[in-house]
């Protein structure tokens, strides 16, 4: 690959994250969990709504960290990486184009929609990662993370900020239309922006070893599984740091998950929720391209910790949460970490994992996130069941930031990345090249 299609295809890499941002935005994190609750379950007590937000964010991650591992170990075996991150995006682009006839009291609907989005867009993210490994190289690894975060929060602020100005800027009648079309917007903004992925980003080259000749995609991702976990104690190091990562982003998903839907619970304007939302799109920015930078002062794993930190102090004043200037306080401050905590330890765990296997291991990574992200929020939605209201759930973060963290610290991610380095050899001698 010459300099210039290097620089395209980081190019195109990162404007995906640009793309499917705005599902996380508009989506996830802002329209639909206010919407979900105001407008699709009007006919629900406040904290009911929450619960069921909560239980179906759960299943939704449940399911891509079913299917994570199984389609990840395929897409390495098959040399089809972006094929399979292709069918994720086309099931992610439909849920979410079909939340568009989601009307008042239709909260079972929206949860349905929602879940085939949410899986879409997981599943994708899985393979997307997975390529990370192959078109940037090891000295600009954390830099290209964190560039392509720093473009989802850029992506996805200006489509929320358009959106916002649909909803809020036109006749109370047409609130709800503008809200439905807002979502329509997202299916369309991902796909269109998803082409340079396609078209300028290769496939990797597939590599199969002798004994999976003439084997089927399914039967030959079961055996890889079989064989990874028969050589766990290889990556030690790499099983420990997604140990950690599962820890941490437990306070992390939920956060994102549940900020929106909790602040409408408090009884917050819908202004201060979005808003704040929308403000931490691009106070992010700067603060991911920071994160990508302290990583070469400072080191990758103590620019998480760091992050980590922050994230408690900001649990902590999530609980003392009162007052609608302290929810615009709390989103500057997740602001700041938020990207860099994520693009960082994508690219630290891209760098302990051989590339022959990335989709594998990424999918064990994601399966970290997913089940992460299934906890937090069924934790959260539990305890909001059980208490009348959601104050006390935010309690629970502080103990995943810092178990996370801890174990974070007994992680030698140098011993890691000479394993990967040491085990892509032994692959690249024992298989061969393979037509896709």
């Amino acid at each position: 690959m010459s300099e210039k299609e290097h620089k395209r295809a980081i190019t195109s890499w990162t404007l995906y994250d640009w793309a499917n941002s705005t599902f996380a935005t508009t989506i996830a994190a802002a329209v639909l969990p206010v919407y979900y609750s105001t407008v699709a379950s009007s006919n629900l007590e406040p904290n009911v709504a929450t619960s069921n937000w909560a239980f179906t964010t759960s299943i939704a991650l449940i399911l891509v960290a079913i299917l994570g591992p199984i389609l990840g170990a395929m897409a390495d075996f098959s040399g089809a990486k972006k094929k399979f991150l292709t069918a994720f995006v086309l099931a992610g682009v439909t849920g979410t184009a079909l939340l568009f006839f989601v009307r008042s009291g239709d909260w079972l609907m929206a949860s349905l929609f929602f879940i085939i989005g949410n899986v879409g867009f997981a599943g994708a993210n899985v393979f997307y990662d997975s390529l990370l490994p192959h078109i940037a190289r090891p000295e600009e690894i954390d830099q290209v993370s964190s560039r392509g975060y720093a473009m989802g929060y850029l992506g996805g602020g200006l489509l929320l900020a358009v959106n916002l100005g649909m909803i809020m800027f036109t006749p109370d009648s047409q609130t709800e239309l503008m809200t439905r079309l807002s979502f329509l917007s997202v299916a369309v903004w991902w796909l269109i922006f998803t082409i340079p992925l396609w078209k300028y980003v290769p496939e990797p080259t597939r590599r199969i070893l002798e004994g999976e000749k003439g084997s089927n995609p399914f039967q030959a991702s079961f055996g890889r599984l079989a064989h990874t976990f028969s050589e766990i104690q290889k990556y030690k190091q790499l099983s420990k740091f997604i140990a950690a990562f599962w820890l941490y982003n437990n306070g992390i998903g939920t956060i994102i998950y549940m900020a929106s839907i909790y602040g409408a619970e408090l009884q917050f304007s819908t202004t201060t929720i979005i808003g704040t939302l929308l403000m931490v799109q691009f106070v992010a920015i700067p603060f991911a391209y920071l994160f990508g930078w302290l990583a070469k002062k400072l080191g990758t794993k103590r620019s998480i910790l760091l992050s980590l930190f922050i994230y408690t102090l900001i649990a902590i004043g999530g609980y003392f949460l009162t007052k609608e200037i302290h929810f615009w306080i709390l989103g500057f401050a997740v602001a700041t970490v938020q990207g860099g905590s994520q693009a960082l330890s994508r690219s630290l765990c891209g760098r302990m994992m051989p590339k022959s296997k990335s989709a594998e291991f990424y999918s064990f990574f994601s399966i970290s996130e997913k089940i992460a992200g299934t906890v937090g929020p069924l934790l959260f939605g539990l305890v909001s069941r059980l208490m009348g209201g959601s104050r006390l759930s935010i309690v629970s973060l502080i103990i995943f930031f810092a178990a996370g963290g801890l174990l974070l610290t007994r992680v030698d991610e140098k011993e890691a990345i000479a394993v990967a380095e040491v085990e892509e050899d032994k692959f690249m001698q024992l298989s061969t090249e393979a037509a896709s």
